[in-house]
């Protein structure tokens, strides 16, 4: 070990080209970053495939939405179990195996979460229709009578069901939950351990490139994730164990609920295989410039600086190790700028994981379209985008060879350009479904208003129908009934998913009072402005991702380099634990006050949301997204005045340290263009130190 210490050392003092014994250092650094890519890949797909099952878990164990979020957040409080300490630690360790055995952590998480599915019993939902086969006569949705045992809100009341003593899905939502909690204990190691080896033993040019490389592939993997979510979206839960001819909903029906753990498996397996390469790959890399090209080894300024950026190999007792943590954690702490950035990190992180969490949700919501099309355009159409917005981020910040402040003037300018175009959403709007006792009377069926509706009126009073259940039917009118007890019909025709209801009363079409399964349709709306919505959606995702390699190298040359992978793990830290944690919870909770008509279990209780006010929903959505981004841009006024104070300190320390050496006249002005004209702080790391 002392052999190895040394010789590294010596490695940093030579000008001859540092080689390990099986690889150069540019073959080992480049492997580590194809390994690192198909890390964030794995990890990014299946966290994607998580936010594209939201409604189908939603229905698949009747939750509401905020439970969804405490489910989403998990992940996160995963993540802040361990963080700090595998930041603080893991960069003084093996690095690459470290990372390894986060793989194999968050591999078998997702293998959890697919675990209800084979403990669960089948999947039954409500419904009236039967199947039948070659059947002439069925029975009656209306039974005669009057409605019975029903609240004063017109809800059944919790009554007793046959059965529900073995009724195990209430609760199984749990293993989800734990398996997502296991998986962001895996992840824990794969971003601040990965980006903190590559800003080690890359070249201060390539650094950008390879992380912005990084990130573009991380964001590739939600392409994959909800193109998968798409596709298990489109086959029913319970494929392999039922006829499917039985099955009398489509994928857009509200009830209907995909194979979500068919995904899961997939994700699984990808995530166990990216672990192998990190255990092949060396602990540390020679500190020396890569010895590839000439260009790169031109921004290297001289050797001695090397020795103070890489404390991956300083062999230190765990206990010192432990000692320092918390002086250091001060240290960190006390820089302004760092802690600026991470309060304007935070709050935008809060609109953006708020946003993404629940954008399958709203375009299923508010455009009626199916999840499974929700999810193939989110992977298709805007992903992309932001893969795109992301590369050229990267590269635009090497070609203009951004400092600090360049690239924090380019943060702010992409993210305040998307704000404005996100404006532009409130006008993309939808009409509310005609639900006839929901969003309208049955007495106004041509004006929608969202008063107390009832139900309940003279055309069906002779039935006895359940006001809880959810079994839409569309009439010959164009409206959509709760279902179709509620439609008044007495009678109906066919099997399956080709029934059709007669003698509706509630229908009020002369001549023709029938109605069909399925809601109504009404996307003329929907269909003209849904391209839109798509079109302003993929323009402002690539806008506002161009931030994002330049925001993320500020967060990496504002603070001194010895700091680094510490500043790395506790940003990751804040951000999960008031940023990732809270944000799906309180989202999903201002949904579910848009709801207009909730599911109930079989053995009681209020389930998943059947129907939302769509204008409530986006007023909502919309609206909470923007004011947090709004905010985070005032806080960013303080945090350019800071970082300016700081680079013209940071300049003035240059020159006196130059000239306290003896520098000559040119030397504090080659200082002085280095500091403003790479953007690398870690160029003055040595004065940096001594100030320490």
């Amino acid at each position: 070990m002392e052999e190895r210490a040394r010789r590294t050392q010596e490695n940093g003092r030579s000008d001859g080209p540092a080689r390990e014994p099986h690889s150069s250092p540019c073959t080992s650094l480049k492997m580590f970053v194809v390994a690192l890519s198909f890390a964030y890949f794995a990890k990014a797909l299946s966290g994607s495939y998580m936010k594209s099952t939201i409604t189908q878990l939603e229905r698949r164990f009747d939750i509401p939405s905020y439970l969804i979020g405490v489910i989403d957040g998990s992940f996160e409080i995963g993540n802040l179990l361990v963080i700090a300490f595998v930041s603080y630690f893991g960069a003084k360790l093996h690095r690459p195996k470290i990372i390894a055995l986060g793989c194999v952590i968050m591999s078998i998480g997702t293998f959890i979460i697919a675990l209800p599915h084979f403990i669960i019993g089948s999947y039954k939902f409500e419904t009236s229709v039967r199947w039948v086969v070659n059947s002439t006569l069925n029975p009656s949705p209306c039974q005669v009578g009057s409605p019975t045992n029903l609240t004063q809100d017109g809800k059944l009341p919790e009554l007793p069901v046959t059965g529900c003593e073995g009724e195990s899905n209430l609760s199984l939502w749990i293993y989800v939950l734990l398996g997502n909690v296991l998986r962001g204990i895996g992840e824990t190691p794969v971003q601040p351990l990965g980006i903190s080896y590559i800003d080690d033993f890359a070249t201060e040019e390539n650094a950008a490139l390879y992380v912005g490389c990084v990130q573009t592939i991380s964001v590739v993997g939600p392409v994959f994730g909800y193109l998968l979510g798409s596709l298990c979206a489109r086959i029913y839960v319970d494929i392999g164990f039922v006829k499917m001819e039985t099955i009398t909903i489509t994928p857009a029906d509200a009830r209907w609920v995909g194979a979500w753990w068919l995904g899961y498996l997939i994700a699984g397996v990808i995530t166990l295989l990216c672990a192998i390469p990190f255990w092949f790959l060396p602990r540390s890399l020679p500190r020396g410039p890569e010895k590839c090209t000439p260009e790169q080894t031109s921004f290297i300024k001289g050797s001695p600086l090397l020795k103070h950026k890489y404390p991956a190999d300083e062999h230190t007792s765990f206990i010192e190790m432990a000692k320092d943590f918390i002086p250091t954690l001060r240290t960190l702490l006390g820089h302004p700028v760092y802690l600026i950035y991470l309060c304007v990190t935070i709050i935008q992180l809060n609109s953006l994981i708020g946003m993404v969490t629940y954008k399958p949700k709203y375009i299923e919501q508010h455009f009626r379209q199916s999840a499974a099309k929700a999810n193939f355009l989110m992977g298709v159409i805007n992903i992309p985008a932001v893969a795109l917005g992301m590369f050229s981020g990267g590269l635009l910040m090497k070609r203009l060879k951004l400092n600090i402040m360049g690239a924090a003037r380019f943060a702010f300018g992409t993210s305040l350009i998307g704000y404005i175009l996100s404006l532009f959403f409130f006008a993309v709007s939808c009409e509310n479904a005609k639900v006839a006792g929901v969003t309208l009377s049955y007495n106004s069926i041509d004006t929608i208003s969202f008063d107390k509706h009832s139900v309940f009126t003279a055309c069906n009073s002779y039935c006895s129908c359940s006001a809880s259940d959810w079994d839409p039917v569309c009439g010959e009118n164009g409206i959509t009934y709760v279902s179709p007890c509620l439609a008044g019909c007495t009678s109906s025709v066919g099997s399956g998913k080709n029934t059709v209801f007669s003698n509706c009363s509630c229908v009020g079409v002369a001549g023709n009072l029938t109605a069909r399964t399925g809601q109504c349709p009404h996307r003329d709306d929907c269909d003209r402005m849904f391209p839109y919505f798509l079109a302003l959606a993929v323009i402002t995702s690539f806008i506002i991702s161009l931030g994002g390699t330049p925001g993320y190298m500020l967060l990496i040359r504002c603070i001194k380099p010895q700091l680094k992978s510490l500043a790395l793990g506790f940003h990751a830290l804040a951000t999960r634990t008031l940023a990732g944690i809270p944000a799906p919870i309180y989202f999903g909770a201002i949904i579910d006050t848009t709801c207009l008509k909730w599911g109930q279990k079989r053995c009681g209780g209020i389930g998943a949301c059947r129907i939302y006010n769509t204008t409530s929903y986006r007023i909502a959505y919309l609206g909470l997204t923007m004011s947090l981004r709004t905010i985070s841009f005032i806080i960013c006024i303080p945090g350019f005045i800071l970082l300016s104070r700081q680079l013209r300190e940071e300049e003035r320390n240059a020159i006196h340290s130059a000239l306290a050496n003896g520098g000559g006249g040119t030397e504090p002005e080659a200082l002085r263009k280095e500091e403003f004209g790479i953007s690398s702080s870690s160029d003055n790391s040595t004065d940096r130190e001594t100030r320490l």
